[in-house]
């Protein structure tokens, strides 16, 4: 049985500020290690109810953040970025389950660190309704024909994790108290929670179907400034919806994920050029 586990930071157990998550900030070495650790106990969980295969693909900003010669050394690693399928990478049809740790809430919803692949974004939507990491992984792994078993984060993703997927197992390891603040479990026990949340996940992985993949997907993003939206605009097939937001129909998820890699590349390019006018104001 081949397990897909993709990990990011925001979600984990002990994490809960952006000093913690932001690579060259003083809490950032502990968050590693502590992501380390939880990707460890969910393939630990995973070895333990039969998986002959893990794969484990590092989600999280630059996509450099678990520490290689601390991971268990039966897993393949996927890291670096970018990547296609950017948080989704290595995840294809040999895959018969895929876990979901250390996420978070979406864009413009209350949750510890909530947003949706980057925090210069103020909402993420597809088909109307506004969208998570978590959701849109889940259509990718739709796409290839796989179930997505179990989740872990605060309590805020695993109720929109209960909600999107029925049925699915979920490990809360913090009580959102703020976007920077929460109510924590011991590293440790969520740890034993991760890896028994992995265990029953793959044991019932044959129980769980792939989330609805509609025919037609329409993706609007609200993007944190004009400028950045004109940029995003002249992509090929993008409209303009408002100000800031930008929006686009396409059928893929590949193609979501990718437009939504590229549109925060330009987000963060409009960035850089208005902070270079400002100082020369």
């Amino acid at each position: 049985m081949h397990v897909y586990i993709s990990v990011d930071m925001e979600g984990i157990g002990g994490i809960a500020t952006l000093n913690q998550t932001i690579r060259g900030n003083s809490g950032y070495p502990r968050a590693q290690t502590l992501m380390t650790l939880e990707t460890n106990a969910a393939v630990q969980g995973a070895y333990d109810a039969g998986a002959t295969r893990v794969t484990v693909n590092d989600s999280h900003g630059t996509m450099d953040n678990l520490l290689h010669e601390e991971l268990d050394p039966r897993v393949r690693l996927v890291f670096g970025s970018p990547k296609a399928q950017c948080m989704a990478e290595g995840l294809d049809e040999s895959v018969d389950v895929a876990l979901f740790v250390g996420y978070h809430a979406p864009a413009g919803h209350e949750g510890v660190l909530a947003h949706t692949f980057s925090g210069l974004f103020t909402q993420v939507r597809i088909n109307g309704r506004p969208a998570s990491e978590m959701t849109v992984n889940a259509l990718w792994a739709a796409s290839m024909g796989v179930p997505v078993g179990l989740v872990t984060g605060d309590d805020v993703i695993c109720g929109l994790a209960e909600q999107e997927m029925p049925g699915v197992e979920v490990v809360s390891v913090k009580v959102a108290h703020g976007w920077t603040a929460a109510d924590a479990v011991a590293p440790s026990v969520a740890r034993d929670a991760i890896r028994d949340g992995a265990f029953r996940a793959v044991t019932r992985a044959a129980e769980f179907t792939p989330v609805e993949l509609p025919a037609n997907l329409r993706l609007e993003i609200d993007m944190p400034t004009p400028l950045a939206a004109d940029l995003a605009a002249m992509m090929p097939l993008v409209e303009r919806v408002s100000g800031r937001a930008i929006g686009v129909d396409l059928t893929d998820p590949a193609d979501v994920i990718g437009v939504i890699v590229v549109c925060y590349e330009l987000a963060s390019s409009a960035q850089r050029t208005l902070s270079s006018v400002l100082t020369r104001v």
